[in-house]
């Protein structure tokens, strides 16, 4: 019922930039928090940052200033600017979505099908 594409992952070397990209379609009622999440080899899924309809935004500690969230709502879309990345930024990003699907009164998380962004020199 309701699609996440996401696109812009890649290879960057340390200290490198890349911008992550996601938009959502399908049929969408109302789509709350909008956000990002990242799962390395061996460790669980973890946030990296999110923002709401109404532009608040969280971000995870590691963060530290380096990303940025920001989101389009006539586009259903959001994104993720990736600044100074490290090696252990590499990782699958995935993007969460939390919809109220039409016909429906309650909320439903889904996700993306992930997007690889690696780290290395």
């Amino acid at each position: 019922q309701v699609q996440l594409v996401e696109s812009g992952g890649g290879l960057v070397q340390p200290g490198g930039s890349l911008r992550l990209s996601c938009a959502a379609s399908g049929s969408i009622l109302r789509l709350n928090a909008m956000g990002w999440y990242r799962q390395a080899p061996g460790k669980q899924r973890e946030l990296v940052a999110t923002g709401t309809r109404g532009g608040t935004t969280n971000y995870a500690d590691f963060v530290q200033g380096r990303f940025t969230i920001s989101r389009d709502n006539a586009k259903n879309s959001v994104y993720l600017q990736m600044n100074s990345l490290k090696p252990e930024d590499t990782a699958v990003y995935y993007c969460n979505a939390k919809v109220v699907v039409a016909g429906r009164l309650y909320e439903t998380d889904y996700w993306g099908q992930g997007t690889q962004v690696t780290v290395s020199s």
